[in-house]
C-alpha cells in the first residue's frame, strides 16, 4: 500500500481521524451527524446580546453547551466564548480519534485555528462596560482573554502540548479551510506528526450589526439558492479536525473518516464584500489540480452558500464554469447552522467527512423554489442516501479570500477514492 500521494513524490498521504463539533444543531460528531441527516434548524431568537432596536433578531446560537464537560486543566473563566468552543472541540476531536494528549508529548504538532471575530463577543462586553461604568470598572479577567491568539494557544495549554506551533488564522469566513490546508501541508511534508485544525467563532453584536447595516440579515431564516432568499443569519460554533499521516493512522488502527486530497487558495482583493466569480472558479480549479482530481470525479460540493443574492448567484455560476452544465449536487449547511464565520468551512469539512463515511448528502433546508440564476441541485429540505467518493468544500470570504478543500473516501485499498 503506497504511503505517499499519487503524483506527489515524497509527500505523505493525510487522513482525518477525529472530529470535534460545537454547533447549533449538535455537540459532537454523532449529534452533528444526526442534525445533518434530519435537516435540523439551529435558528432561534438571539439572546447573547441586546438586540433592542433591530427589526430582525434571529440567529443560530449554540445552546446546552457545558464547557466544563470538556475543559479541565484551564479555568473556564480565563477563556472567552470562542476559545471555549475551540478548546472543547479540540478535546472532543482527540477523544474521537482515540488519542491521549499524554501520548503526543515529544511529538511535533500543529494547532491551527481559523477565525473571523476572535474574541469580539468579549470585546463587545468590554465596550459596553466602559460606556456604562467607565474603564475602571472593566473586568480584568475579560481583558486578559480577548487576544485572538488564545484560540490556538489555549488548546495547547489545555492539552499540555509544548512541541507545537499554534497560529490563529484570521482570513474571515474561509479561515477554517486555510487552517486545514496548512495542516495538510505540514503533515504531508513530515514537518509535524499530527495537526489539530479548524475554526471557531462566537456570535457578537459587532458582526451582527455590520451585516445588518449591509442589509444582508434575513428576517427569519436562511434560504440559500431559493428564489425568495433574504440573506444570512449569523451563527457560532467550532469545528476541529485531527490530521495525521495514513501510515500513522493505520499503525494505530484508527478510524479514518476521509483522506485530504488537496486544497486551493487565492486572494483576488476584488472588493471588500462582493465575490469575484472568476476568482472563485480559479480557486476551485487550483484545489482540484492540487488534489489530482478531475471535475467529473466530484460527487458533492458543500457550498459557501450564504443565502445572499450576490453570493449564491456568483458561486453557482463559478461552479458551472468549472463543472459544466451538470455540476455535482451542491448544498449549503448555512441553511441549518447560519453563518458561523471562521468556523464555517471547518464545520463544512467535518460534514463532508461524515457524508463520505455514512453515505448521505445533507440537505439545503428552508427551500421552496430554486432561483433560475442558481441552476444547481441543492438537495432541497431532505437528506438523501448517496455513494460518495470525492467531495469539495468551499470557503469564500470578504476581501476575496477563497479557500477550497477536497476530500476523498478511504476504502482501505491503498488508493484515494
Amino acid at each position: 500500500m503506497p504511503s505517499v500521494r499519487p503524483g506527489a513524490t515524497g509527500k505523505r498521504r493525510v487522513v482525518l481521524t477525529g472530529f470535534g463539533v460545537i454547533s447549533s444543531i449538535g455537540i459532537g460528531a454523532e449529534e452533528f451527524t444526526q442534525g445533518l441527516r434530519a435537516g435540523r434548524s439551529g435558528t432561534s431568537p438571539i439572546s447573547l446580546f441586546d438586540v433592542t432596536g433591530f427589526v430582525h433578531v434571529n440567529g443560530c446560537e449554540v445552546r446546552d453547551f457545558d464547557p466544563e464537560q470538556w475543559i479541565s486543566r484551564t479555568p473556564v473563566r480565563e477563556l472567552g466564548r470562542a476559545s471555549r468552543f475551540a478548546v472543547a472541540a479540540a478535546v472532543m476531536a482527540l477523544r474521537d480519534a482515540g488519542l491521549d494528549p499524554g501520548g503526543l508529548a515529544g511529538r511535533r504538532g500543529l494547532i491551527s485555528v481559523g477565525t473571523t471575530d476572535g474574541e469580539s463577543y468579549d470585546l463587545d462586553r468590554l465596550v459596553a462596560a466602559e460606556l456604562a461604568d467607565g474603564p475602571e470598572q472593566m473586568d480584568p479577567e475579560t481583558v486578559r482573554r480577548v487576544s485572538p491568539a488564545r484560540l490556538s494557544t489555549t488548546i495547547a495549554q489545555e492539552l499540555g502540548l509544548a512541541d507545537v506551533e499554534a497560529p490563529t488564522i484570521a482570513t474571515a469566513c474561509s479561515a477554517g479551510n486555510y487552517a486545514i490546508g496548512y495542516g495538510f501541508d505540514a503533515v504531508g511534508s513530515g514537518e509535524v506528526d499530527y495537526a489539530l485544525c479548524g475554526g471557531a467563532d462566537a456570535m457578537c453584536r459587532k458582526t451582527f450589526t455590520g451585516f445588518y447595516r449591509l442589509g444582508t440579515i434575513a428576517p427569519e431564516r436562511c434560504s440559500p439558492f431559493d428564489i425568495d432568499r433574504k440573506g444570512i443569519l449569523t451563527g457560532e460554533g467550532a469545528g476541529v479536525l485531527v490530521l495525521e499521516s495514513l501510515d500513522s493512522a493505520l499503525a494505530r488502527g484508527a478510524t479514518i473518516y476521509a483522506e485530504v486530497l488537496g486544497y486551493g487558495l487565492n486572494c483576488d482583493a476584488y472588493h471588500q464584500v462582493a465575490p469575484n466569480g472568476d476568482s472563485v472558479a480559479q480557486c476551485m480549479s487550483l484545489a482540484l489540480e492540487n488534489a489530482g482530481v478531475k471535475p467529473e470525479e466530484v460527487d458533492l460540493i458543500s457550498a459557501h452558500g450564504t443565502g445572499t443574492k450576490a453570493n449564491d448567484v456568483t458561486e453557482a455560476a463559478a461552479i458551472r464554469a468549472v463543472f459544466g452544465s451538470e455540476p455535482p449536487r451542491t448544498v449549503s449547511l448555512k441553511s441549518m447552522l447560519g453563518h458561523t464565520m471562521g468556523a464555517a468551512s471547518a464545520l463544512g469539512a467535518i460534514a463532508c467527512g461524515l457524508a463520505l463515511t455514512h453515505g448521505f448528502i445533507p440537505p439545503t433546508i428552508n427551500h421552496t423554489r430554486t432561483d433560475p440564476d442558481c441552476p444547481i441541485d441543492c438537495v432541497p429540505n431532505h437528506a438523501v442516501e448517496a455513494d460518495l467518493r470525492i467531495v469539495q468544500n468551499n470557503g469564500l470570504a470578504f476581501g476575496g479570500n477563497n479557500a477550497i478543500a477536497v476530500l476523498g473516501r478511504y476504502d482501505g485499498d491503498g488508493e484515494p477514492r
